[in-house]
Parts: C-alpha cells; structure tokens; sequence
C-alpha cells in the first residue's frame, strides 16, 4: 500500500495527555468528514477544522510507496539534533483522519523501529491494532465507532454531544479542549465551568499554538 502523506516534521506534542513530548507528527492527506476546501466547509460534517491535510505539499510530504520508506523518514526525523541515546520515540499519527490510511503494516514498520505509536483520530473508523495511544476526538453528528482508547479529547462547545453519556465509553482520561475561533474566550470559559462541575473531567490546552509551535 502507498500513502499520501500532507506533511512530517519533529516537534513537542502540543495538547492533550501528552503534550510536551518530541514526536514526529505524521499527517496524512484526506479526511471523511470534510474535503478540506473552503467552499465545502459549510456542508461538511467538522465545520470548525483548522487544519490543511489537501495535497501532499508540505514539510516531509508525498507519497510513499510502501510502510518502510515512510517508517524510514519518520526515523530520519526523529533522529535530528540527538546529542546522546535515550528517551522513548514516538510518532502522532494524524490529519485529516488517518485510519483512512493507516494499516497494520505501516503500525509494524514503526514499531520494528522504535517508535511508539499514537493517534489522534475523530473516531468514526476502528483504530487498527497494535497503535500504543488512542486519541478521540469525536465531532457531533457523526457515528462513533471507536469508543474505546486512552484519551477521549472533546473539543467544546458542540452541540449535539452527550459529554455526560460519553462518560461510559471506555477510555482511560476524559479530556475537553476550546474551540478554537472568534469565541475562543467563550468556549474556554466554558470548558472551566464544565470541569468545575464534572471533576472525572480535565482541561485540554493547545500549549502549541500558545509558544509558536507547529
């Protein structure tokens, strides 16, 4: 299998559970939820992505013809500006939605190299095995089929999510985050109070967008 990738680029994981680790974020083209063009935007089930996954044109983008090849360049990635051994490598699968591309082989090619693998998915697909973190972020309106993982990452305000039913999913942290927009102070206001009010529930920052990170 090929995969079309947007872009690769070494960083710190910026929001959720993990945020502050180096990572290789590995995004893929393509998503089920929205073409990606403005002009889509208002029919698309995720009104709100902020994100580019068209084309294959950015930093360590392309197609890859096989899962060695782009398990080889997420090492290459990884390996830059290392003074000495150590630390646990990890690699953020995202996009876009990246179980339309991510498959079993690719999985074993980064874990033959060391890689732990994460993804950050929005849930409507199952997560193939063998990834070591499951993010879910799932968007109102849409069928969630993976409701099992490590982090649930509810972006908030949405309406039409059930944040007190999603409670009996089976993920280990339950996690709401601002929507990013115009109304970014509303929306964090809002998360607070909810937290206040449902303490099985933590506060989620994109740390990234705050000290100039991709």
């Amino acid at each position: 299998m090929s995969y079309a990738v947007k872009e690769m680029f070494l960083t710190l994981q910026g929001e959720g559970l993990q945020a502050g680790m180096r990572a290789v974020f590995l995004r893929f083209a393509g998503c089920n939820l929205w073409s990606g063009r403005e002009e889509d935007r208002h029919k698309a089930d995720c009104t709100f992505c902020d994100t580019d996954f068209v084309g294959t044109n950015g930093d360590g983008g392309g197609r890859y013809p096989d899962a060695d090849s782009l398990a080889d360049k997420a090492w290459e990635m990884w390996s830059l500006w290392i003074e000495r051994a150590g630390g646990f490598p990890m690699v953020v699968i995202t996009g876009g939605e990246p179980m339309l591309q991510l498959d079993a082989a690719l999985v074993a090619a980064l874990k033959a190299r060391g890689f732990r693998v994460s993804i950050e998915t929005n849930g409507t697909l199952p997560v193939v095995e063998g990834v070591d973190w499951i993010c879910v972020s799932p968007k109102a309106g849409t069928e969630i089929r993976q409701r099992t993982g490590n982090e649930l990452k509810v972006v908030w305000p949405q309406n039409g999510l059930d944040l007190e039913a999603m409670e009996g999913w089976g993920f280990d942290h339950l996690l709401v985050q601002p929507l990013d927009g115009p109304s970014m102070r509303d929306a964090r206001e809002a998360c607070i109070k909810f937290v206040v009010g449902h303490p099985r529930w933590r506060l989620s920052l994109q740390n990234h967008k705050m000290i100039g990170l991709r």
